[in-house]
């Protein structure tokens, strides 16, 4: 077991509390860096917040390895992680694991997402701190989170045509950042984590459909409809025309990937469809 010290940013975060249990289950020397240390229990906790420069520094004394996990603040993001990067080499952190997005640099990716990771890389590159970037593929759940509106519409209406998504289970992502964490030999390099299997919405349909007993077809439609109706359903305006914006990305193969090094990283294949499905029904 390594006796270094791993610190994680945003550990009540779902990604980040995924990765805080995975590593308490390890028994790893652990420190979570949170806005409300008094949320977290059975490991050390330190007051954390990736816009507030001040105790920063402090804060990551005695860390040789900094799990970075994305900020969720879209547009906020890169000023975010540059004062972590900042901060953590003047705390003198030896190595930093970042979450960033599969494909960032390539020219078809999420373009709304990718210029603050982008950014980020970059300066992880010239920070003189040994890096690791986990381009994470898309979460499984970003699309199962729409199976309750599924069920009451009568179809998952969406926007991504046929196009092939080669997501991941949050948590497979999560545990693939501890073992990196835990293990040697990552030192700067870049990764793209892709989900081993790819499928389109109608599979997911499909998907739902076998396993409810109810008839759900894919409806695709045009994403301004669908940003309507996003609207129509609650979501502010500035977020529903984002998330028809990722399904059009989705139609034009901005979410699928090949690439099998997630698959070494866990030492097994990725969960399929049908496992995130009765996933996300038995919650």
């Amino acid at each position: 077991m390594t006796t270094k010290t791993i610190a994680i940013t945003g550990a009540t975060g779902q990604f980040g509390a995924i990765a805080l249990d995975l590593l308490k289950a390890k028994q790893a020397n652990v420190i979570a860096l949170v806005r409300s240390p008094e949320k977290i229990s059975g490991v050390a906790a330190r007051k954390f917040d990736y816009s507030k420069t001040e105790g920063q520094v402090e804060a990551l004394q005695g860390v040789d390895t900094l799990i970075l996990v994305s900020s969720n603040e879209i547009g906020q993001r890169f000023v975010q992680h540059n004062n972590v990067i900042k901060s953590a080499k003047k705390a003198g952190v030896k190595h930093i694991i970042y979450t960033s997005l599969l494909g960032a640099t390539n020219g078809n990716t999420v373009k709304s997402l990718a210029g603050e990771h982008v950014e980020t890389e970059a300066a992880l590159k010239t920070s003189d701190i040994t890096y690791t970037i986990l381009r994470n593929g898309w979460y499984t759940e970003n699309y199962t989170a729409s199976i309750p509106a599924a069920l009451a519409n009568n179809a998952f209406y969406g926007s991504a045509k046929n196009g092939k998504i080669s997501s991941v289970l949050r948590a497979e992502l999560a545990e693939a950042a501890v073992n990196v964490a835990l293990s040697e030999g990552h030192e700067n390099q870049t990764y793209e984590l892709a989900g081993s299997t790819s499928w389109t919405l109608a599979d997911l349909a499909a998907e739902i459909s076998k396993q409810t007993g109810k008839e759900i077809p894919y409806v695709d439609i045009p994403a301004a409809d669908y940003a309507s109706a996003l609207v129509q359903a609650g979501l502010d305006e500035g977020f529903a025309g984002l998330i028809a914006q990722w399904d059009v990305d989705a139609s034009n193969g901005a979410l699928f990937s090949e690439d099998k090094t997630l698959e070494k990283l866990l030492d097994r294949p990725t969960a399929g469809l049908d496992v995130a499905v009765k996933q996300a029904l038995s919650h």
